[in-house]
């Protein structure tokens, strides 16, 4: 198995006596990483199985009286796959977890909040601990024989916790990443399967869960949405155009955003709004969690061929949802934009703390200052906070383009 960043930190809560929730969108590896993690006599139920599901949702208590026949070690660990699709279950062991805290060790898999979140379910407060999983990071899918000889100065770090891993993912260029994503179920196929299974993933995966708990009442027409939402993915949302484009009305394409979101497959990012300048945009951008999945979804197959047609953007995009991982698996700080109706504009925006840390992406191989003016403008205006901007693009080596901007190879991210 290959090791996931979150893979130690995990194991050691897991020790925890407390109800374990893993959430995060299809192929990320939940389901494979929680497997290493528990022991192999555990009892696992998965509810993405027809008669699994059905026997459950018509008698959710067949669960206590399932986990009370388990013999009386301690404790006796309980994975319930695809938790969302029986809310009820998640009261079944909340009875479970008070009558006997120590008894069982219940994890408790899903992959979107949606149904819970409709149907008010029980996600066990002050009895759970909450797990995101995302896809790859630079850290678990490192570049191809990216130069050593310096020591670059990462935007944000996300250092392996204690001990280096055993297993990486194998590494990839960045074409490569552009153009199939870092769906863990993805990358390890080979080059000629990829672009297969994700046409599948956005069709079969999100028709099945969709219809299957009637999330979409206008299916053809949320097909449009669907579309159209991964070709904008990145830039900012035009509710109006979009719904007047797909036939909807502006309150349903919010709501359909919405469970995109729920369903783990995008992301908000809002506008930076605490700068002096009068003339700021305020709308949204929202990006897709993973480029592969994007394409598929735009009805673009996955390749390099379609990156290259216009990479800028594409990169652009790579980058937002690499820093918004990191910010989730370091859960502090978050990611904003920064727009002005005159076009000056900061892709990105880090906030921690105090701290404010503006990047700017480029598809050059060779930046030059005149890339850094937004950067510098934007430190100029908020000199406390923000101390030193960031340039990702496609150069070899970090360079200096101002005392206070530096230029970084996107394997430095």
């Amino acid at each position: 198995m290959f090791d996931r960043w979150v893979q130690a930190s995990w194991r050691r809560r897991f020790d925890a006596p407390q109800v374990h929730i893993v959430f995060g969108a299809r192929q990320t590896g939940k389901s494979t990483l929680i497997e290493s993690l528990l022991p192999e006599d555990a009892t696992r139920f998965d509810l993405s199985i027809p008669g699994t599901r059905s026997r459950f949702l018509t008698q959710p208590d067949d669960l206590i009286s399932l986990c009370r026949s388990l013999p009386r070690k301690k404790p006796a660990w309980v994975f319930i796959d695809e938790a969302q699709n029986v809310p009820a279950l998640f009261d079944a062991v909340q009875h479970l977890y008070d009558s006997d805290k120590q008894r069982w060790r219940f994890v408790l898999c899903g992959s979107s909040a949606r149904k819970l979140r409709q149907t008010g379910a029980n996600l066990l407060p002050g009895r759970s601990f909450l797990y995101r999983l995302y896809p790859l990071t630079l850290q678990e899918r490192p570049a191809p024989d990216a130069p050593r000889e310096f020591d670059a100065p990462a935007v944000l770090p996300l250092d392996w916790p204690r001990a280096k891993p055993a297993q990486l993912f194998l590494p990839a260029d960045l074409l490569t990443r552009l153009a199939y994503g870092e769906l863990p179920g993805v990358i390890t196929l080979d080059e000629s399967q990829r672009a297969d299974l994700l046409e599948s993933y956005t069709q079969l995966h999100l028709e099945e869960e969709m219809r299957r708990e009637a999330l979409v009442k206008d299916w053809p027409a949320f097909v449009r949405f669907l579309r159209l939402a991964a070709v904008e993915s990145g830039q900012m949302v035009n509710y109006l155009k979009i719904a007047k484009d797909v036939g909807l009305s502006v309150p349903t394409v919010k709501s359909h955003y919405q469970l995109l979101e729920d369903m783990f497959l995008g992301f908000r990012l809002p506008a930076f709004s605490r700068s002096p300048r009068k003339n700021l945009l305020s709308t949204d951008r929202f990006l897709f969690f993973d480029l592969g999945v994007r394409h598929a979804a735009a009805r673009l197959r996955p390749s390099p061929d379609v990156v290259q047609a216009n990479p800028g953007p594409v990169f652009e995009q790579w980058v937002g949802i690499e820093l918004w991982k990191r910010l989730q698996y370091l859960r502090e700080g978050s990611l904003h934009y920064l727009r002005t109706k005159d076009g000056a504009e900061v892709d990105f925006i880090v906030e921690r703390g105090n701290r404010l840390i503006p990047v700017e992406v480029k598809w050059t191989e060779h930046p030059s200052p005149s890339d850094a003016r937004h950067l510098l403008t934007f430190l100029g205006e908020h000199p406390k906070q923000a101390r030193h901007g960031y340039l990702i693009c496609r150069c070899r080596a970090p360079l200096r383009l101002h005392d206070k901007v530096t230029a970084l190879p996107w394997f430095c991210l």
